[in-house]
Order: structure tokens, then sequence, then C-alpha cells
């Protein structure tokens, strides 16, 4: 993975791992304006991809680090909906402080009203 760089496209809710020049993972995102996290936001992952040809290389993981510590930078939390980032969070809670059920709620109530976002 030394060769791949992790890009941040907010503005298309994508958090992108790069290989020479190609998209080989992502995860997909939405920031919420959320009552429930500290600073009033939080980074809510939705779904986590890697392509084929890049599976076993440790992206999905690094993808899931680089959210958290995107989010630690912004003071924002993480309402992990997506399966693989809510898996990663548990086996690495020193890298993943948990999120409320009220702001997992929130997170899946705003996912609920905006189904074609994802």
């Amino acid at each position: 993975m030394s060769d791949t760089e992790i890009r941040d496209d907010r503005a298309a809710g994508r958090l992108e791992a790069v290989t020479d020049g190609e998209v080989v993972g992502r995860i997909e995102y939405f920031v919420l304006e959320a009552v429930e996290a500290p600073s009033g936001r939080a980074l809510v992952p939705v779904h986590t991809i890697v392509e084929p040809a890049h599976e076993g290389k440790g992206i999905a993981g690094s993808l899931a680090r680089e959210l958290y510590t995107v989010a630690a930078r912004e003071d924002s939390a993480v309402a992990p909906l997506c399966p693989y980032v809510a898996k990663w969070a548990e086996r690495h809670p020193d890298e993943a402080p948990a999120a409320g059920p009220e702001l997992i709620r929130a997170a899946k109530e705003w996912l609920a009203a905006h189904p074609e976002r994802f």
C-alpha cells in the first residue's frame, strides 16, 4: 500500500485510494450536521469498495483509518453505517471512537430520507 495515496473528495462524498493514477478503492460517505456529535457534525461512511484486482492489500483498512483521522482533525464524529467500517472500528477502538446510538439513529434517518444519494 506504500504507493497508494488516499485523498478526500469531499464534494463527491468519497475518500479514495489512488494507485498509479487509478482509483482502486473508496469509501462513500456523507457529512451529517448532528447535534448529537461533539462538533455538531459527523462523517457517515455508507459503502467501502475495493476493486477486485486490489483486494487483500489492506486498502479498505487504510481508507477506514484515514476516515477516522480526517474526522479527528475536523473534530467530527464518525457514525459508521458501512458494515466494513463498523467492524474495523470495533477492532480498532483506540483509533475509532464509538458513535452513540442517537448519532447512528440520526445518520440512518438522514440516509432513509435521501435514498438517491447512495
